[in-house]
């Protein structure tokens, strides 16, 4: 299977809590759910593009808890984001997380890297990844993410846990898709393209005199 994260960053790169008020207040963080009043319905449209490739999830505890306190209760068959994550593998990578009673959900326990890389070399199509911050983190600075699904909303907030920090590995992306929502909000799919590439201005100034 191949690995994509899906994340909401504002257009200054945060994406703590852009769901609710309360869905992480850690910092005295004052500004949760700034994404919820862009969620228009090209947004929707994508988000159920997205949940529809799925064959297995992969998340943080945070965002498992936050997700297994809401989606079993949602049994609309017509709702794709229900049915997927609610019949599908869900792997937590966890240190604290005692029992899930979620059905379909294993806690991984072992070395993250190493417990990924194994699930990816499972037969499948896409292993997602929704928000999980701190398990993305790990991702990126390990080359684990074959896909980026970047959405940015139009707001600035100046303070909040940022997704891109220094531990990321130097990474060359290739743009896939590109839309732009009515509310605003600008989505890209990017491809891993391996290690970046790199050049000198001056050289291309001297090259084209």
């Amino acid at each position: 299977m191949e690995l994509s994260l899906t994340q909401f960053v504002t257009v200054d790169g945060v994406c703590q809590a852009p769901g609710g008020p309360q869905e992480d207040t850690s910092g005295g963080f004052t500004h949760g759910g700034w994404s919820v009043p862009f969620g228009d319905t090209e947004f929707g449209a994508f988000i159920d593009e997205v949940f529809e490739r799925a064959d297995a999830f992969l998340l943080g505890r945070r965002t498992y808890e936050i997700f297994a306190g809401y989606w079993p209760k949602v049994t609309d068959p017509d709702n794709p984001v229900a049915v997927q994550l609610n019949a599908l593998p869900k792997y937590v990578a966890t240190a604290t997380l005692e029992h899930a009673d979620w059905a379909g959900t294993e806690l991984l326990r072992g070395d993250v890297v190493a417990e990924v890389t194994a699930l990816k070399q499972r037969p499948g199509r896409e292993l997602q990844v929704h928000g999980s911050r701190n398990l993305a983190h790990t991702l990126l600075s390990n080359g684990l993410v074959d896909t980026l699904h970047l959405l940015t909303f139009p707001v600035l907030l100046g303070t909040g846990k940022r997704l891109f920090t220094s531990e990321v590995q130097p990474t060359g992306l290739r743009l896939t898709d590109y839309r732009v929502t009515g509310s605003g909000i600008v989505i890209s799919t990017y491809r891993n393209a391996g290690a970046p590439q790199y050049g000198d201005y001056t050289e291309v100034a001297t090259a084209a005199q």
